[in-house]
Parts: structure tokens; sequence; C-alpha cells
């Protein structure tokens, strides 16, 4: 009788081999979840997820300016984001959001069955919760390792977060074009809105774009996001979240048209591009562009708009001007006529001459403090983003006298000193500049300039008054007042070129200085900024005050990084920075900066006009307020063939434009200082002036250092 055979699967060697099979399909079960795993990130970091935030930049009076950012954010509690928005992303994007685990198997099976039959993965079927652990933790590539990571990853969300704290995260996070991340940013970007002035079809839009931003952008395919967004509001009414009322009306809403006006456009650029300059090396890119932190500035945008405004307006008729005096074409749309160049259909021809462009800059700080208020670096900064203000340096011409004139001051000079308005000969004998002493060497000065002439070891300098005009000798004060350069030479030649330089440096100014009589008419190169801060010394009673942007930078939890501290310097007496105010008062009152008078107020001012009508500058000051205006060319041509500019006429522009800055600060005059007494002088003699002088004047002196004589 034959034995009976075992069944197969009862063979040592089948279950051993099973044993073996179901061993390794573990250990390769294993493996696989280890990788799954390994993929993951721990779910606890979701509690201290920072993403990528918003800087805020905001101008004196918390108004928000600007922002920087890689990804437009903002992050806002649920309690701040509209009902409607909230019920709208619930209706289209998972209508079981309140009621599911983290992932839907009904909707991973229509997925699943629908990318079969098409044979690529392109059905989503992603919960909010799944589409969270995507954009926070995963990248978009659409695979099944991916796709099983993200429905773990969900169940971890799901049971570490409740769900108004996921909808929250969401919320934020989701990314809804052009640049925007979370619905604050996006409301700002479509809207110009904060989220609860949004409208119930404005939120409904917002929704749409979830899928596809680009393609339902409601400023490049209108039609589309209409239709979307209407998808959005019947979804919403099918699932009872608006009634029928408040259906047809979100329907009936218009859609945005156009986006809010481009950041190019905003005022302030040059402002916010300096601010940038200065932060960005102190906290680096990472912190400065995606930390959201808050930055408090100095600046007043509305003035700071309104002095962009009208100093355009006034270069463009000045263009115009120039343009007519040269007898050339003038477009003053053209923002780039000096750059004009040739096209192919031009090599036939030559081209049409185009007028040339003047540029300007300007800059408003506060006396005391150095807040500054305004900083203008130029026309179209999208044009040019160099900054005049704070980057060029320029001469400034007969704006550098005052330096000279505190130097006198302090050499025992009043006001009512007179002083040699007076042709002088400088001659350079390869060390040191000289005044030629004429009375000393018997001889004309016309015959000694020959003979320095003649001479290839000397060089020659005879400067001249603007218009070649000279009086004699005229007080300190008219010699200031009527810009006069022979004035200014003479000097700097009697209370030494060291002297005056000192005056410059402890007023503030650290640009080279050349150690030249012609130093008295600036012919050194300043930058805007710091000429200003050093003028304005003068006018806080000789107490220097840097200029400065930044009143505090802090977190975006809101602690303070920085804030700024007042650091004040005293540099000269009150008493001659009094007397020197007093005088360029009298620039503003009598002499080359009288357009300004216009204003009514007691302003301190001084004109500056270099060689050729290259540069021209107007630096005025009242107690609270100073302000420096500029305008020139570029290329540092004259072009005074088309209209000869001066320092006169940029106190035009800079008068139209403290007009409005000006308006709501008081009318007040210089404070007095201890030490000081007035006397009625004589102008023509600088003595006590008798009963029968006409037009005798009230002079400021340091007690004690009246005339004593008439």
């Amino acid at each position: 009788m034959a034995r009976k055979r075992k069944p197969l699967y009862k063979s040592p060697l089948f279950i051993a081999a099973l044993l073996a099979a179901l061993a390794v399909l573990i250990l390769a079960a294993a493996v696989f979840m280890r990788y799954i795993l390994s993929g993951l990130p721990p779910v606890y970091e979701m509690e201290e997820y920072t993403p990528s935030l918003t800087t805020k930049v905001y101008d004196r009076n918390n108004e928000l300016i600007h922002e920087f950012s890689i990804e437009k954010r903002m992050m806002v509690p649920l309690e701040e984001i509209p009902v409607d928005l909230q019920n709208a992303v619930v209706a289209m994007e998972d209508r079981n959001f309140f009621s599911h685990p983290g992932f839907s198997l009904r909707g991973i099976g229509r997925a699943l069955l629908n990318d079969v039959v098409h044979r690529q993965a392109k059905q989503g079927a992603s919960t909010l919760t799944q589409q969270l652990s995507r954009g926070v933790f995963l990248t978009q590539e659409k695979k099944l390792i991916r796709k099983i990571r993200e429905i773990i990853l969900a169940i971890q969300i799901e049971h570490q977060f409740s769900k108004r704290e996921i909808l929250q995260l969401y919320l934020n996070q989701i990314y809804l074009g052009s640049g925007s991340y979370g619905v604050k940013a996006a409301a700002k970007k479509y809207f110009d809105k904060e989220l609860d002035e949004l409208t119930t079809g404005e939120a409904a839009l917002l929704v749409g774009l979830i899928p596809a931003p680009g393609r339902y952008n409601p400023f490049a395919n209108p039609d589309l996001a209409r239709q979307r967004r209407n998808l959005v509001l019947d979804v919403m009414h099918a699932q009872n979240y608006i009634s029928d009322e408040e259906l047809a009306a979100a329907k009936a809403e218009p859609m945005p048209v156009k986006p809010p006006q481009a950041e190019e456009n905003k005022p302030g650029r040059y402002f916010i591009e300096h601010v940038r300059r200065m932060l960005e090396p102190k906290y680096g890119m990472e912190t400065l562009w995606k930390a959201g932190l808050n930055i408090y500035t100095t600046i007043d945008i509305k003035q700071q708009q309104l002095a962009e405004e009208i100093m355009n307006k006034w270069l463009t008729d000045f263009d115009e001007q120039v343009a007519k005096g040269l007898g050339i074409e003038f477009d003053p749309n053209d923002s780039e006529a000096e750059a004009a160049q040739p096209t192919e259909q031009d090599t036939a021809q030559a081209p049409a001459e185009k007028a040339p462009r003047l540029q300007g800059a300007f800059m408003v700080r506060d006396v005391k403090s150095g807040a500054v208020r305004v900083l203008i670096g130029g026309r179209e900064y999208d044009q040019s983003k160099f900054n005049r203000a704070t980057q060029a340096k320029r001469q400034p011409g007969s704006s550098f006298k005052p330096y000279v004139w505190m130097a006198a001051l302090q050499k025992g000079y009043t006001p009512a000193t007179l002083v040699k308005d007076l042709t002088t000969m400088f001659y350079y004998d390869g060390k040191n500049w000289h005044a030629f002493d004429e009375n000393a060497d018997l001889y004309s000065l016309d015959l000694a300039k020959q003979s320095f002439i003649a001479s290839k070891d000397f060089n020659v300098w005879v400067p001249q008054n603007y218009g070649g005009k000279s009086e004699g000798w005229i007080t300190l004060r008219k010699g200031l007042e009527k810009s006069k350069n022979l004035v200014a030479v003479n000097l700097i030649d009697a209370v030494g070129i060291l002297d005056v330089i000192r005056v410059a440096r402890k007023a503030g100014i650290t640009a080279n200085l050349p150690r030249v009589p012609a130093l008295a008419l600036g012919v050194s190169v300043l930058q805007m900024d710091e000429h200003l801060a050093a003028l304005t010394t003068f006018a806080n009673g000789g107490i220097h005050t840097d200029n400065y942007y930044i009143e505090r930078v802090e977190d975006s939890n809101g602690r303070i990084l920085e804030q700024h501290i007042p650091l004040e310097q005293a540099q000269f007496t009150p008493q001659n920075s009094y007397l020197l105010i007093n005088m360029m008062k009298g620039v503003v009152q009598n002499g080359s900066g009288a357009y300004v008078n216009r204003l009514g107020r007691p302003i301190a001012g001084k004109t500056g006009t270099t060689q050729s009508h290259r540069d021209m500058w107007f630096v005025g000051m009242t107690p609270r307020t100073a302000a420096a205006a500029w305008m020139g060319y570029d290329d540092d041509t004259s072009h005074e063939d088309g209209a000869k500019f001066t320092g006169s006429t940029t106190a035009r522009w800079w008068t139209a434009i403290m007009e409005q800055i000006l308006k709501d600060e008081p009318n007040e005059d210089f404070a007095v200082p201890e030490g000081i007494s007035f006397a009625y002088i004589n102008p023509l003699t600088g003595k006590l002036a008798t009963p029968a002088v006409r037009n005798k004047m009230l002079e400021a002196f340091i007690s004690g250092t009246e005339p004593q004589s008439f």
C-alpha cells in the first residue's frame, strides 16, 4: 500500500520558504516605511513654524509705506479672517474638513481611479490638512511616495492641532499668486484692502485662485476669474453658507480692474533704498527680507509725495526753458532724453537732438534731532536708482561760505567788521598758495600778474565776483548777503585755510577739503546729506546732530532690535552760531536768496552756484526745519547756453516745496542766546549809526564787541 504524501503546504521545506518570504516581505515593508518616515520632519516643528514673512516699513506717523519681501506674506489670527472667506475655502477645497481625520478615503479612491484611467498622476484629492502638510514640509511633485508621506503628516497634524488651528495655518500659508502667500497679503495685492474690508464676492475671488492663481488672475484673465468666482459663490450657496440675496449681490459685484499702485511709482523710493542699504549689511538679506521686521522711520510720506511732485514740475519747466534756449526738441514725457540713441531706422539721417534733462535732489531734516523727513535722490527712480542726496559728490559753490564766515567770527570779526571786496591775485610757489601784496611790493596788480603768468614755476589765480564788480570795503554781513567771492577769498587768506577746514570738520564735514584759497568758493565736493547736517549745526545753536532715518526696528514679535539714541555735540558757541544765522537771514531778506522771503517767516539760507552753472544749490532753515535743494546735470556739463540757472533759481522751487512743508509749523524766529546785544549801525561804515543815517540797521553783536564810535 502506497504511503500517503503530506500536502505541500505542510511540508517543512515549504513552511520554511514561506516564513523566509514573509520575513523578507516584512523586512522590505520595514525598510520602505523607514524610507517613508525618514523623509518626514517632526510635526511638532509646526508649532514653531515661521514662514517667510514680509518686513514692513512705516513713516513717522506709523503709515505703512513699503514692504521688503521675497514672498508677500502676512500672518493673522483666524479671528481676523472674515467668516465668508473661511466658509468659501471649506466649501470649495474640503467640505468634510471638520469631520475627517486628515484624509478622505473616498477622495483618495476617486483620485486613484482617475489617475489609472488617465495613466498619470493628475487628481489631487487632498484635504486642507494634506495641502497644509505639503505646503509647509513637502514638495509639490506628484509622486506616490510624496502622497503617502502627505497622508501620514496630515494624520499627525490632525492629532497635534485643532481644526481651527489647522484652518488658520492654511489660510496664512496658501499661495494666491503674484508673490502673495496667505489671504491677508492677497487682499492687499488684488484689492488694496484689509481683510475686514473684503466683500463676499472678493472673498470668493481669492478662494477661486487657489487651484491655479495664474490662470484665474483677475487682471490677466478677467472672464475666467469671474467664472471661477461665481462657481465658488454657487458652491457656497449650495452648502447654505450664503442666502439667495447674498448670492445675487456677490455676483453683481464689479471685478478689480487694475492692480494697486506699483511700488516703483510710490513716493519715497530713494528713502526706502537708503534704509535698505543701511540695514541689509547689519541684519543680512535673509532677516531683512524674510523675518517680518517692523521698521519705523523718520520720513513724512505726505510731505515726501508733495516734494517729489513739486520738484518734478519745476524741473520739467526748466527743461523746457533750456530746450527753447537751445532751439531743440522738448518732450516732457521723455525721461531718457539725454540717453537717446539712434535706432537702425535713423542711420540714414541724423537723429533729432533731444533736450538735456535736469536732475535734482532735495532733503528735509529736523534741526534739533536730525530726523530726516524728506529725501529725494533724483527724478524717476525706475530710470536711475543713484541717490544724488546721499551718494553724489558735487561742488557746493557759495553755499560753502558760511564755514568761512564762522571761522572769521571765531577770529573776532563781527557782522559789522569791514572786509575787502577787492581783487586779489593768488600764486602757487610749488608748496603753498600766497596772496600777492601789491602795496608791499610796490607793483600794480596787472603788472605783477603778467610776470607770474610768464613764469612756468608759478600758478596764478585771480578770482572775480559774480558779475565782475567789486565794492571796495564792505561789512562782513553784506559780503555774505551778496555772496561776494572776493570777500570770501580775502577772508580765508586772513583767517587761514586750516581754520576754515577745522570749522567745517567740527560742523560735520568729513569729505576731503583741499588746502587752497578756492576752498572758500566751494571747489571741494560734498554730499548733500552731510552738507545739510553741517550747516544745520549753526541753526541749532552750535550743537551738531547727525541725520538719522530710522527710529527703531522691531522683530516680528515686537521685540526692539535697535532704537535711535540722540547724540548731541556742542561744536560752536551759541553766540557765534546766532551771529552767523542772523547774517544768513539777511541772504533771504536782502541778498541772493530773496525769492524765499515770500514765505513770510524768518529763514536763514545760502545760495550756491558753481563754475559754468554746473551745480545750483539752496540750503535754508527755520528754527525747527532745515532743507537743501540741488539741481544740475548728471554728466556734470553746463548747458548754460540754453538757460543760465543759479542758486537763486534753485531757491525758487525750494520755496515752492517748503511753502507746503512749513504751513503747519509755527512762525518763529531764531532764539537769541544770552550774551548777545544789538546796536544800530551804519551799513556803509560798520560804525554806530548817527540819527541822520537813513538806512541804519539793527545788528547783533556778542556783548562788548559793538562798535564804539560813529
